[in-house]
């Protein structure tokens, strides 16, 4: 084994480990892992909320065991792969090893950190954008035709796996055009390569047909309830923030494609960069839709950092700068601390940003670490209240929200399968049963009005518990049992699930 593939392979150890210490394990999962999680009961050529790429890798994660240590270690493999293509990305732009090295840190010890750890599109997201960089510098290097079948086939994983690498084809396309890289479009395989696209991406597409294309019905609600409350500013600064290590690195990255000769064949990526921030900015796009970009031209820059600096003391400290940054970062970025430590230092995550929620407003600690509290305890109590209920068999759990659905179906050990209006679940109801019974979690500060509104459709109902966990985003949901429906549940059920598709 080869001095260079072992500092490789040490860098992947490394980024396994941190991803495994980063983070507490009196920390639950993340609300929107349970529903990733519960697509591989589901499977489907697409979702509402997202492509099929995601519920594959689930069904691998429940075929393993199911077990938290599997869903930390996919997202985990996709960034230790994202730092090979980088370090892949400079040898191909004949960078030293130094230059590997600087790279490979400066992708490590960066936002990818926290991205990676929950499993969720975005780090195969991001290690889409990287390769299909990656290939289109091959290409640019050997004008070969199986770089773009490459391009191809890498764009159609991406895209089943999450939407977002559409941007990265609309920033490079008009980049392509600016450039002498413009006689691409006179290549026949080009074309073919693009077929191969649509072939590969077609299911999905035909299913967003035949479901009357929720993920335009997911964009609006998104924009209404979240991409409202974003400023261009804070994108902006978030850009900032996610690589703030790698910043000695990407500046001159961006300096070298349009100045350093070597680069000259390679000056579209940064008009491409241009394009794609641009149109982010134009949508107000959350901040870290973008950070699939920053990889490659962390090689770039790496390269023409190395080929520059000479002195040993200054490639000594462009190494130890980025994990120097990080170490303050790691303090709060990652839920490394309980949430009473993290109410005590309220000023450092005030400063840095993170108490702002998606509502506009500042909260006691990080809307993702409160997102990853009171799971386990909802699905325990939930499973008290079905244990209650005189039929389980016909007894129906209905929730507010899929994180809430999602985590009672991951830890419930009753078998329960929670359903809820909100997101997929509105598709996976199993109305060939007839419910008698309910099971409702309710959000706290609608209790009163659950009570008015479900309890006349039954004989009797009692409050059986509710989330307690300090700090939760859940904190207070309701447990309700509501046993002897005077109505047919199922006939409701269904006219409610025509109303929220329509």
């Amino acid at each position: 084994m080869t001095k260079k593939t072992t500092i490789l392979l040490a860098f992947i150890a490394l980024k396994f480990l941190l991803q495994y210490v980063l983070i507490l394990p009196s920390y639950d999962l993340h609300r929107d892992e349970y529903l990733h999680l519960d697509q591989a009961n589901h499977l489907a050529w697409g979702y509402m909320s997202v492509p099929p790429v995601t519920s594959w890798i689930a069904l691998i994660i429940k075929t393993l065991g199911n077990s938290v240590f599997w869903v930390r270690f996919f997202p985990a493999l996709c960034g230790a792969l994202t730092i090979l293509v980088v370090w892949k990305t400079v040898e191909t732009l004949r960078g030293s090893l130094y230059a590997c090295v600087l790279a490979a840190t400066c992708t490590l010890f960066s936002a990818l950190l926290r991205l990676n750890q929950l499993f969720q599109p975005n780090s195969v997201d991001v290690l889409c954008w990287t390769t299909l960089y990656f290939f289109l510098i091959r290409y640019i290097q050997t004008n070969r035709p199986k770089w773009l079948y490459g391009i191809a086939v890498v764009f159609a994983f991406g895209f089943l796996n999450k939407y977002n690498v559409a941007f990265l084809v609309i920033g490079v396309l008009p980049a392509i055009l600016l450039t002498e890289h413009r006689a691409v479009f006179l290549n026949r395989h080009l074309y073919f390569a693009l077929l191969l696209a649509i072939v590969l991406i077609s299911p999905n597409l035909i299913w967003q047909y035949q479901n009357n294309f929720p993920v335009v019905h997911h964009m609006q609600e998104l924009s209404e309830r979240q991409l409202v409350n974003l400023s261009r500013a804070d994108f902006f600064k978030e850009q900032f923030i996610y690589f703030i290590g790698a910043l000695l690195v990407l500046v001159p990255g961006f300096y070298a494609l349009l100045f350093y000769k070597p680069f000259g064949k390679y000056k579209l990526f940064f008009f491409s960069l241009v394009f794609t921030l641009a149109v982010f900015t134009l949508l107000r796009a959350k901040g870290y839709y973008a950070i699939g970009i920053y990889p490659i031209y962390i090689a770039f820059g790496a390269v023409f950092v190395a080929e520059r600096l000479k002195s040993a003391w200054l490639r000594a400290a462009f190494i130890i700068i980025p994990v120097t940054i990080f170490i303050p970062v790691s303090r709060v970025a990652f839920p490394n601390k309980t949430p009473k430590e993290i109410v005590a230092g309220t000023g450092r995550y005030k400063r840095a940003g993170l108490l702002r929620w998606e509502d506009g407003k500042d909260h006691e600690i990080p809307q993702d670490f409160a997102d990853m509290l009171g799971w386990e305890e909802l699905a325990r109590k939930v499973d008290a209240a079905y244990a209650q209920s005189p039929d389980p068999e016909s007894t129906l759990v209905l929730c507010d929200n899929y994180g809430q659905a999602g985590a009672i179906n991951y830890y419930s050990r009753k078998n329960v399968n929670a359903v809820t209006f909100n997101a997929d679940y509105v598709n996976w109801f199993d109305l060939s049963k007839k419910y008698k019974h309910l099971v409702r979690v309710k959000n706290a500060w609608e209790r009163e009005a659950e009570i008015r509104e479900t309890a006349p459709l039954f004989n009797t109902y009692s409050i059986t518990d509710s989330v307690i966990t300090p700090y939760s985003r859940e904190r207070g949901a309701t447990i309700f049992l509501f046993k002897d429906a005077k109505v047919n549940i199922n006939a409701r059920i269904s006219g409610e699930i025509q109303e929220e598709k329509w």
